[in-house]
């Protein structure tokens, strides 16, 4: 009988002698089309090696993104501005309260791998939420991050509720990611009730929040925690 077993995760620290990801976090509501027009600036200048990598921390107003894989009939009240992406993904919120990591990191400098990169995002956020003793999970054919809900109704044959936490969106260019995640520390949730967010219209399946959840915590408690979390999965940070 052979023995087999899972072949390890592919590392996405970066190569030896590489400067660390410059960490910047925006006071305030950032427009939309400002921040992708930034982003992707700054990919372009991290393709050419005239940049730093760079993960940048920021608010949005209320507003709907609609991703590469976007349904139109998922778009139920156009009640904010909605803004066509070319991020994976569908439809989602973005709004006061909810932190933003926009992330810009070179994959030539780290590994070539899409799918390896989309998994250390979701273990980035897990490991930020381990940090407020909140488990976060992962399912297939479910993008984002969720947790489980035993308080809430059950599903038409029992299956537990659930609600996500955290979206996950991502865009290459010349192996640069941009976009990033979406992570509800306190938005108003009722927002999420214009659209069906990713797609996703189970009844059991909802969407939550730290403060949903019951933690005081604010957006500087959660900087702190994503930034720990982060240098874990891809290295180190300096603030700019």
């Amino acid at each position: 009988m052979t023995e087999t077993s899972e072949k390890p995760a592919p590392s996405l620290l970066p190569a030896p002698g590489a400067p660390p990801v410059d960490w910047r976090i925006s006071d305030g509501l950032t427009d939309y089309a400002f921040a992708v027009a930034e982003m992707e600036a700054r990919a372009s200048a991290i393709a050419e090696g005239s940049a730093n990598e760079l993960v940048w921390l920021l608010e949005h107003p209320p507003l709907y993104t609609s991703g590469t894989s976007a349904r139109p009939e998922d778009l139920l009240d156009a009640r904010f501005p909605v803004h066509a992406t070319g991020r994976g993904g569908q439809f989602t919120y973005h709004g006061p309260g909810q932190r933003i990591a926009y992330v810009m990191l070179d994959l030539n400098r780290r590994t070539r791998d899409v799918r390896a990169y989309v998994c250390a995002l979701e273990k980035w956020i897990i490991a930020a939420l381990e940090r407020f003793s909140v488990k976060g999970e992962i399912r297939d054919g479910r993008v984002g991050v969720w947790v489980r809900r035993p308080e809430k109704r059950a599903g038409l044959h029992g299956e537990i509720a659930e609600d996500k936490i955290a979206a996950i969106g991502v865009r290459m260019r010349r192996w640069v990611s941009f976009h990033g995640i979406a992570l509800n520390v306190e938005p108003e949730l009722t927002h999420f009730s214009g659209i069906v967010p990713c797609g996703i219209a189970e009844s059991h399946f909802g969407v939550t929040s730290l403060v949903d959840l019951g933690l005081p915590v604010g957006l500087p408690d959660v900087d702190v925690a994503l930034r720990q979390s982060f240098e874990e999965i891809f290295g180190p940070t300096v603030a700019v």
